[in-house]
């Protein structure tokens, strides 16, 4: 039987968005009337159509039943335990102590960098830190696990002060175990639970909100001739199938978040088709995150005009995605981000 997805389209912000709401021309995303749409694109495997929300009462009965099933699922409010999602995007700042990451890899490796940078990262509006320890970039090889915490253990103790909202990136069950020691509120495994199979037992057992993310392959072999039948679709797919898994194992609450992995295990084409078609994934009735910052696309779609840090293009795609209703963007400047934001809010809102 043929399957059927939904994708909110067709969006209106701040005072327009919630007069459309007030006249029942569009619905709200994610539960916040700031954000909403009056359209959706319904697609299947071989054919896809945009029509009004109005519309959707003449499609056949049993794909109407899919697309009404999927619009509460975009239009019900996300919540995480100790995030604030009422007034998206919230920045994730990278906070990478390691001497190889792709584009700042040895700046912050040492304890009093790393500190500055933390306190950066929090004058500058970053609600989240994110805390690597090592390098996941294309090619990159693993390192042991207790080298991996080393490297982050005295920023981790730094962190615990601060009462801030901390993220770990790691793929290490172990890794994770011992940052809990310290202040640990969500896991950010870029190998989508898979690397280690104590993860998820661990996550089950301590009821951490995490990131559940997609790649294809490792971080040593991913940019290898990548392929997808239809790369949007095979990543909703496997995202079902996972929160399946994930809930077959004991996992039951939703303190979720979706990551598509932009650049992990995905050549050009297929980075613009996620970020240009990422509100797909709202019909999972999960918070969306997206890691786009300094990211080799945007050197990619530049060309000439390419640069060190690649602000601009980040700022682009940052202020896209937040026009998609995406709710946390992972990013390293979040000073220029939230510039970026903060005049697109008061251009639009």
């Amino acid at each position: 039987m043929q399957k059927y997805y939904t994708r909110a389209c067709n969006f209106y912000f701040g005072k327009t968005s919630k007069q459309k709401i007030k006249k029942n021309l569009s619905l709200a995303l994610n539960g916040n009337n700031s954000i909403s749409f009056d359209s959706v694109e319904v697609i299947s495997k071989t054919s896809k159509q945009i029509l009004n929300i109005k519309s959707i009462n003449k499609l056949p009965s049993k794909i109407k039943k899919k697309v009404k099933q999927d619009l509460k699922k975009i239009c019900k409010k996300k919540k995480i335990i100790g995030l604030d999602l009422n007034d998206p995007p919230l920045l994730m700042g990278v906070l990478n102590l390691t001497p190889d990451s792709f584009s700042d890899g040895g700046k912050f490796n040492k304890d009093l960098q790393a500190k500055k940078q933390i306190k950066k990262l929090i004058n500058d509006g970053a609600k989240i830190i994110d805390v690597g320890g090592e390098s996941t970039r294309p090619g990159s090889k693993e390192i042991k696990q207790l080298k991996e915490w080393n490297r982050i253990k005295n920023s981790m103790k730094y962190l615990k002060k601060k009462k801030f909202f901390v993220s770990i990136d790691t793929r290490k069950s172990l890794v994770m175990k011992k940052a809990l020691n310290y202040k640990l509120d969500l896991v950010n495994d870029i190998s989508g639970l898979s690397y280690d199979k104590d993860t998820i037992e661990f996550l089950k057992k301590t009821r951490l909100p995490f990131v559940l993310h997609h790649i294809k392959g490792t971080p040593k072999s991913m940019q290898i001739k990548p392929n997808y039948k239809n790369v949007l679709l095979d990543i909703y797919d496997y995202f079902e199938e996972k929160l399946n898994q994930i809930r077959k194992k004991g996992i039951k609450h939703n303190n979720i978040i979706l990551d598509p992995g932009i650049g992990f295990g995905k050549n050009l084409k297929h980075n613009i088709t996620l970020i240009n078609k990422i509100s797909i994934f709202h019909s999972l009735g999960l918070p969306i995150m997206l890691g786009v910052s300094r990211k080799r696309f945007i050197k990619d779609i530049s060309g000439l005009n390419d640069s060190k840090e690649r602000v601009g293009g980040t700022v682009a795609s940052c202020v896209y995605s937040m026009s998609q209703g995406v709710q946390i963007l992972r990013v390293h400047d979040v000073n220029e981000i939230n510039q970026g934001i903060k005049v697109f809010k008061k251009l639009n809102f």
